[in-house]
C-alpha cells in the first residue's frame, strides 16, 4: 500500500467499509473464490450437530424410539448407533479445533493483504500448516475460551472481550507471534476502538441478512465485504499506532 493511500486508510467506521468495499470490488475474484472455500470447509463441522427432536424419540423403560424405529439400550444395534454419533462428534471436535482454524487464519491473511493493495495469493490459505500450526491452534483456543469465559460472567463482558481480541488471528497469521503476545498486542490495539468494532460487527449481521434476502447469492458479497471491513481496519489501526511487535 502506498503513502498516499495510508493517509486515506482511517480507523473508523466508515472509512472501515468503505475501504472494505474498495477492497472487495478490486479482488472480487479471488476473494470469491477463498470465501466459496471456507464454506465447503465447514461443511463437515455439520456432521456433529446430530439431531434429536422431542417428537422423533421417545423413552420408555429400556427402549428408545427414534422417528418409528425401536432401539434397546442392551442391544448391538443401539451400541453401533451411539459409536457412530461419538465418533462423528469428535470428528466434528477435532476437525473444528484443528483444521478449520488454520483455514480461517489464512483466509484473514489474504483479506489483510487486499487491504494492503498487495495481490492476495490462493496458497496464503494453507500458509498455516507450513509456518505456525501450532500458534494458530493454540491462539484459537486461547481466544475462544477467553470469550466464552467472558459469556459466563453475563453477555457484556464476553462481547467486550470478543471485541478486544478481535485482531488475535491477524496478529498471529501477520506478525507470526505466539498465542499470548498475540492476545496482549490485540487488547493493546483495540484500545480505544472497541466501539468501532462493537458496531462493526452489529452492522456486520445486518449486511449477512440483507445477503440472505437476496436469494441468498448475495450472502457471498456479503462475507467478502465483512472481512475485507475488518482486515481494513486492523490494517488502519496497525497503521496509527505503528507498533513495534516482534515475532517470539
Amino acid at each position: 500500500m502506498n503513502t498516499m493511500e495510508q493517509k486515506k486508510l482511517r480507523p473508523a467506521f466508515g472509512a472501515s467499509f468503505s475501504h472494505g468495499w474498495t477492497t472487495m470490488i478490486k479482488y472480487f475474484l479471488i476473494l470469491l473464490l477463498v470465501v466459496i472455500v471456507m464454506g465447503v470447509i465447514m461443511i463437515p463441522m455439520k456432521f456433529g450437530n446430530l439431531n434429536f427432536m422431542p417428537e422423533h424419540c421417545n423413552w420408555g423403560g429400556e427402549h428408545f424410539n427414534w422417528g418409528g424405529e425401536h432401539f434397546n439400550f442392551f442391544t448391538p444395534g443401539f451400541a453401533v448407533f451411539g459409536a457412530m454419533a461419538l465418533a462423528l462428534g469428535l470428528f466434528a471436535l477435532a476437525y473444528s479445533l484443528l483444521l478449520v482454524p488454520i483455514f480461517k487464519y489464512g483466509s484473514n491473511l489474504i483479506f489483510v493483504h487486499a487491504a494492503r493493495d498487495i495481490r492476495p495469493k490462493f496458497e496464503t490459505l494453507i500458509q498455516g500448516f507450513k509456518e505456525n500450526y501450532l500458534y494458530i491452534v493454540l491462539a484459537n483456543l486461547l481466544a475462544t475460551a477467553l470469550i466464552m469465559l467472558g459469556f459466563i460472567f453475563l453477555i457484556i463482558p464476553g462481547i467486550i472481550v470478543a471485541c478486544r481480541l478481535a485482531f488475535v488471528s491477524y496478529l498471529v497469521m501477520d506478525k507470526k507471534l505466539d498465542p499470548i503476545i498475540a492476545v496482549e498486542e490485540s487488547w493493546k490495539l483495540t484500545k480505544g476502538h472497541g466501539w468501532t468494532i462493537f458496531f462493526m460487527g452489529f452492522v456486520s449481521i445486518f449486511i449477512f441478512i440483507l445477503g440472505l434476502v437476496l436469494l441468498f447469492v448475495g450472502v457471498l458479497p456479503a462475507i467478502m465485504w465483512i472481512s475485507s471491513s475488518f482486515a481494513s481496519l486492523y490494517e488502519a489501526v496497525l497503521t496509527e499506532k505503528n507498533p513495534q511487535i516482534e515475532a517470539a
